[in-house]
């Protein structure tokens, strides 16, 4: 399962780009929208906000 530190979302929209499944834009900042893993989205982020969790 995916999720994202809000404190370092920049709102870049990568990981809503690579896996449109997984991520949506609410507010400005990536949220996780279902539980399925997106590895993409892990090494593009730009900031490092997305980490995956047991």
């Amino acid at each position: 399962m995916m999720k994202v530190d809000k404190e370092k979302c920049i709102g870049c929209g990568a990981c809503v780009s690579l896996c449109p499944n997984t991520f949506d834009m609410k507010d400005g900042k990536s949220v996780v929208i279902s539980d399925t893993d997106c590895d993409e989205a892990l090494t593009a982020c730009p900031v490092g906000a997305i980490v995956q969790v047991e």
